[in-house]
């Protein structure tokens, strides 16, 4: 477990039952361990046997036999000999991360996005205006226009007519499709950092908030190495850092693809990274090159955030290093893109895309 702390999950007081407080430590160790069950047990063996979590009445094979009864985990079988995560394990680990990471949200009705523009929208405000050809007649105000035909023709000629109407003013519901691209290239587990982790939980996180407060949005998520592929939201627990070099020209091409896929108007890439291009593909040769910034590479990945600039496809890169020649890069990006960048700690990571995700939602792409 060498560079990730778990000190501040450890119980300090009371935090409720035995199980809650275990679940809670294995919640992370299962992320950690990228849905290995039977080494997240052996951890959380460890840190119990050093902190003294169980005691004589609840033991950890109380708290296995609790996770395989409460559904989260499943009872190894002649088919499959190991301890697997459920459905369950997964969504819980989706909410404690959305938990743990935009806790400062507050609870808002599903779909709350609300564009700063006026018009043919989809809420309404307590605003009015008077009717104009094209206007949805289910956003007539009948209330008032009633009362503006008493007032402009009295009760004795009632009538309704067309400077009495009234409607009601609305807002815009902005749809937003979003890809979000991970690095697991071998830099982000390098020099002791656990750098995957972090982003693990904060993809998990997002993926959270889109599916249960803004429905109408639309999330893909891929993770780029030597290549680039697509993953599930299911699959998120279990990213794993391989071998592999960063070609961040693979990631931009299977994000456009899946955004041209999307049939509204509103697109976004959020990529996830902590270093700078070292590969591309050449027919089905890679060419790599992981000194300095090489030109070939470098050419094509700047060549494609202009060409999402002229898409309207805005880049937000969060940047978790700030290595001088790397952040003289993504500022070169940035300005192809006319995107955004974020320097971030790791610690910082989930509130910067939660706020850039917000402030993205409030506009209006053409």
């Amino acid at each position: 477990m060498i560079g990730w702390r778990f000190s501040e999950y450890i119980p300090k007081g009371n935090e409720g039952s035995i199980f809650d407080q275990l679940l809670k430590l294995f919640n992370e160790l299962i992320v950690y361990s990228a849905g290995d069950v039977t080494e997240a047990l052996s951890w959380l063996t460890q840190l119990d046997k050093e902190y003294n979590i169980t005691n004589e009445d609840y033991g950890m094979a109380d708290f296995i036999q609790d996770l395989i009864d409460k559904g989260y985990i499943n009872q190894p079988d002649q088919r499959n000999p190991k301890f697997v995560p459920t459905a369950k394990m997964e969504i819980a680990l989706r909410q404690k991360a959305l938990e743990d990471i935009f806790g400062q949200l507050k609870k808002a009705k599903r779909g709350n996005h609300n564009t700063r523009q006026g018009g043919k929208g989809d809420e309404f405000t307590s605003d009015m205006r008077p009717y104009e050809f094209g206007d949805k007649l289910e956003n007539l105000a009948i209330s008032e226009s009633l009362r503006n035909a008493q007032i402009n023709h009295g009760i004795d000629d009632f009538k309704l007519t067309h400077d009495d109407l009234e409607v009601h003013e609305t807002y815009n519901q902005s749809q937003m499709s979003t890809v979000l691209m991970i690095d697991i290239s071998h830099s982000m587990i390098l020099y002791g950092e656990d750098r995957i982790t972090p982003a693990k939980k904060v993809a998990m996180a997002l993926a959270e908030l889109i599916t249960t407060r803004y429905p109408k949005d639309t999330l893909d998520i891929l993770v780029f190495g030597n290549d680039a592929w697509k993953i599930e939201i299911k699959d998120l627990p279990y990213l794993q850092v391989g071998p592999y070099h960063t070609n961040t020209v693979a990631g931009l091409e299977l994000a456009m693809d899946m955004l041209r896929k999307r049939k509204n108007p509103n697109k976004q890439i959020f990529m996830i990274t902590d270093g700078k291009p070292t590969c591309i593909k050449k027919g089905k040769k890679y060419y790599k090159n992981s000194f300095g910034l090489d030109r070939k590479i470098v050419s094509r990945t700047l060549n494609l955030a202009t060409k999402c600039r002229k898409l309207q496809i805005p880049i937000t890169t969060f940047m978790i290093a700030q290595d001088p020649y790397l952040v003289r890069f993504v500022d070169s990006f940035t300005k192809a893109n006319n995107g955004k960048a974020f320097y971030s700690s790791l610690q910082g990571l989930g509130e910067f895309i939660f706020m850039d995700y917000k402030n993205n939602k409030g506009k209006r792409h053409r």
